[in-house]
């Protein structure tokens, strides 16, 4: 048998993760490499992104991808007009606050899916 493209699934998104947090470590760790800017720049995109792309579940593919490269867009655009706002902009900062509304927001869509799991197995 051949692997077909849902095979390359958790490899791509293994590989994805792997160079969104050497984007993340790169810039937290204030390095001088050429990767930097590229991969801080992914991880700014995709963690938001994915975090996004897994609450609105039951979009098809292609607009589940729009919406959440939008939305990705739309949390670093807020992030960025809150740290200027409030005159405490840095890169590692944003970075810090991306992590955290990504990692949120991916908690409480696990938690309501368990809680909807809950929920089913007791009227059941």
């Amino acid at each position: 048998m051949r692997p077909g493209p849902e095979d390359l699934a958790p490899l791509l998104a293994g590989a994805a993760t792997a160079v969104g947090a050497a984007g993340a470590l790169l810039a937290l760790a204030d390095s001088d490499s050429p990767l930097r800017g590229p991969l801080t720049l992914f991880f700014l995109l995709a963690a938001p992104a994915a975090a996004i792309a897994v609450a609105l579940r039951g979009l098809d593919l292609f607009g589940r991808v729009i919406a959440a490269l939008a939305g990705a867009v739309v949390v670093n655009m807020l992030v960025a007009q809150a740290m200027l706002a409030v005159h405490r902009w840095s890169a590692e900062g944003g970075i810090v606050a991306v992590t955290a509304i990504s990692s949120l927001l991916l908690l409480l869509v696990s938690l309501r899916r368990l809680r909807g799991r809950t929920e089913r197995k007791r009227t059941v």
